[in-house]
Formats: structure tokens, sequence, C-alpha cells
């Protein structure tokens, strides 16, 4: 068996996140020191039993020398449907002179913007089907 060759399909982000671990040869122990968090959480969020903020997973990325944007879409930070608000998000997550709160309040605001111009792009398509007709 050759090592560090991917032969399963992963589903969740623990699941890929022990998978990068093993290919790199680290122990659990050994990447929660490197990514600077507790034992007990690297495992946790292996099993699926807690969901890391996007700086850990940060942390994390760096640690196994892997893209921090792959993280960001197994966490379901951003998503590949959403190219441009992709983009806009993985800039914001990716910038280390702002805090994790101001990350998450920025995402917060930029994501009520987008709800609120469907709101008004559904609304202004129902409006002009009546002035149409």
């Amino acid at each position: 068996m050759a090592k560090g060759k991917v032969t399963k399909t992963v589903e969740t982000l623990g699941e890929y996140l022990k998978e990068q671990r093993v290919t790199a040869q680290l122990s659990l122990r050994q990447l929660a020191e490197q990514a600077g968090v507790s034992n007990p959480y690297l495992s946790q969020i292996e099993r699926g039993l807690r969901k890391p903020s996007a700086e850990v997973l940060q942390q994390l990325a760096k640690a196994l020398r892997i893209s921090a944007e792959q993280l960001y879409l197994r966490a379901g930070i951003v998503s590949l449907d959403d190219s441009l608000g992709g983009s806009v998000e993985l800039a914001v997550l990716g910038d280390g002179q702002l805090t994790e709160r101001q990350k998450q309040t920025l995402l917060d605001v930029y994501q009520s913007f987008l709800a609120l111009n469907a709101g008004l792009a559904d609304h202004g398509d129902a409006s002009s089907q009546g002035e149409e007709q």
C-alpha cells in the first residue's frame, strides 16, 4: 500500500482534516500543537462534534500546508456557487489585520445585504410583472 495515496472519498470537514493529518504523517497531538489548539478540541473537530472558526481553520491549514480556502469550502463558510460572494468572503476571512469578531461582523453585514438585495429583486420581479399586464 502506498503512503499518502487517497483512496476514499471524504464527506465531512473532520474526515478531511484527519485524512490530511495522516497524509502529513502528523499525530493529533503534533497537529494541535502546530496549529495552536488543544488536543481535545482538535479531536472533537475531527469527529464532527465541534465546528471550528475561520481563524482556527486558517491555523490548521497553515500547519498542514494546505489551502485555507479548501477548508473554508469544506466547513461551509464559502461555497463554489457564489464565486463573487465567495471571493469577498475569502478576502475578509484571509485578512490578518482583522480580529475574529470583526471578520464575523463583516460577513454578517455582507450576508444581510445579499439577502436584502435578493428580496428586493424578487419583489421587483413581481411588481414589474404586475405593471406589464
